[in-house]
C-alpha cells in the first residue's frame, strides 16, 4: 500500500509539473496582452490594469475580421469532407473484402510519413497551372488531401475491431452496404468521429505552410498565415503579439473544451479496441 501511496503522489507531482510548465507561457502572453501596446516587457508582471484594449488594436492591426472569416471558411469544408471521405475509406477497407484493400491501406498510411515540406513546392507549381492558386479551393483540397492518410488509418482501426457477426445479421436482413453503414454502423462510430472532427478542426485552423504559400492575397489568408505576417510587422510589440496569438489560439481551445468529453471518450475508445 504504501508503494502504490508513494507512485501516486510521485505520478501527481509530475502531472502538476507538466501542467505548470505548459500553462506557463499562456499566463505569461496573457499577462504581457494586458499591457498597452507597444510598452516593454520584462519577464512575467502582473499587470497594473485588466483591459481589452490590447486585444482590440491587435485585432484591427492584423485584420483579423477577414482571417478569422477565412479560416472558417476553409475549416467548414474541409472538416467535413474529410470526415465523410475518412468515414467511407474507413467502413471500405476496414469491413469490406476489397481485392487490392491491403496494397491501398498502406499507400494510403504512407502519407503519414511524408512531410507537408516536401510536397509544398510542388503543390504550388501544380495548382498554379490549374488555376487554383490564391484561392480558397486550393487550399480546402491540400488539407483534406493532408489530412486523408490519418482519416483512414482512424477509421480502418474502428471499422476493423467490429464483430463481423454485426454486419453479417444486417446483410442478413437484407441491408445493403449503404444502410449497413449509415444506419448500423455510424451510430457506434460516433466516439471515433467527433475525435477526428475536433482533431481535423484544430490541425486545419493551425495550418499555417499551406495557406501562407498557396495563398498570395494578405486579405485571403487564414488566421496562423495572418500572425505571421503579422509578427513579421510588429516584432517589437511584445503586447501586441502576444494578444494577436491568443486570438488566434481561441477557436480550437474553445472547440476543444466544448468536445472535450467526447474527444477523451473517442481516444479511450480506439485506445481500449487498440
Amino acid at each position: 500500500m504504501k508503494g502504490s501511496t508513494k507512485a501516486s503522489i510521485a505520478s501527481h507531482v509530475v502531472l502538476l509539473a507538466m501542467m505548470l510548465v505548459t500553462l506557463f507561457p499562456l499566463v505569461a502572453a496573457l499577462f504581457a496582452a494586458m499591457k498597452e501596446p507597444g510598452s516593454p516587457v520584462m519577464g512575467l508582471q502582473w499587470p497594473d490594469r485588466w483591459s481589452l484594449d490590447t486585444f482590440m488594436y491587435a485585432w484591427d492591426k492584423a485584420g483579423f475580421s477577414d482571417l478569422m472569416m477565412s479560416s472558417l471558411i476553409v475549416i467548414l469544408f474541409v472538416v467535413p469532407i474529410a470526415m465523410i471521405c475518412a468515414l467511407m475509406a474507413g467502413y471500405a477497407l476496414g469491413t469490406l473484402k476489397l481485392r487490392f484493400g491491403k496494397p491501398i491501406y498502406l499507400f494510403l498510411i504512407l502519407g503519414l510519413t511524408l512531410p507537408i515540406e516536401l510536397m509544398i513546392i510542388p503543390l504550388y507549381h501544380d495548382f498554379s497551372q490549374v488555376g487554383l492558386l490564391n484561392s480558397y479551393q486550393g487550399v480546402i483540397l491540400a488539407e483534406i488531401g493532408l489530412f486523408m492518410p490519418f482519416g483512414t488509418f482512424w477509421m480502418t482501426a474502428h471499422f476493423a475491431s467490429l464483430p463481423s457477426s454485426l454486419i453479417e445479421a444486417a446483410q442478413l436482413d437484407g441491408a445493403s452496404r449503404r444502410v449497413i453503414l449509415w444506419r448500423v454502423l455510424l451510430p457506434g462510430a460516433r466516439p471515433s468521429m467527433t475525435t477526428l472532427g475536433v482533431l481535423y478542426f484544430i490541425w486545419s485552423w493551425n495550418q499555417f505552410l499551406l495557406p501562407l504559400v498557396l495563398i498570395t492575397s494578405p486579405g485571403k489568408r487564414t488566421a496562423p498565415a495572418g500572425l505571421g505576417s503579422f509578427a513579421g510587422e510588429y516584432t517589437l510589440d511584445v503586447p501586441g503579439l502576444s494578444a494577436a496569438t491568443l486570438l488566434t489560439m481561441l477557436p480550437p481551445l474553445v472547440v476543444y473544451l466544448f468536445f472535450q468529453r467526447h474527444f477523451i471518450s473517442g481516444m479511450l475508445h480506439g485506445a481500449i479496441k487498440g
